[in-house]
């Protein structure tokens, strides 16, 4: 089996602000979606993020800081991630195609850990 990274990039929960009944719906889903992969030997670990943070960049002339783990046009940030196990590329692009994420406008990025 081998291990993948998986970010979870969702719409910047700053900007669009959902019902509070979708919220715990969404979050029952990836709760239970969750469960599911436990189950069957692939989840590892995985988080939340919070909606702040710092992005540090090089310039010419040193570092800029700049508030916010979001894209330049704040359209989106990384929500949180996830450590699962796999035996391919492919067996875990297809149970990443069930993330409830997807549901909401999120995406997710699957990048395999090196060893």
């Amino acid at each position: 089996m081998k291990t993948y990274l998986v970010l979870v990039r969702e719409p910047d929960g700053r900007t669009v602000i959902p019902p509070a009944d979708a919220i715990q719906q969404h979050q029952l889903a990836v709760k239970s979606w969750i469960g599911e992969l436990g189950a069957k030997g692939h989840w590892l670990s995985g988080q939340a993020l919070t909606l702040s943070g710092r992005v540090i960049r090089p310039t010419t002339d040193g570092r800029q800081v700049s508030d916010g783990p979001y894209r330049v046009d704040g359209q989106e940030i990384v929500g949180g991630y996830m450590l699962l196990k796999a035996s391919s590329l492919e067996e875990i692009t297809a149970l990443m195609k069930t993330c409830p994420v997807l549901d909401t406008d999120g995406f997710v990025e699957i990048r395999e850990i090196m060893e």
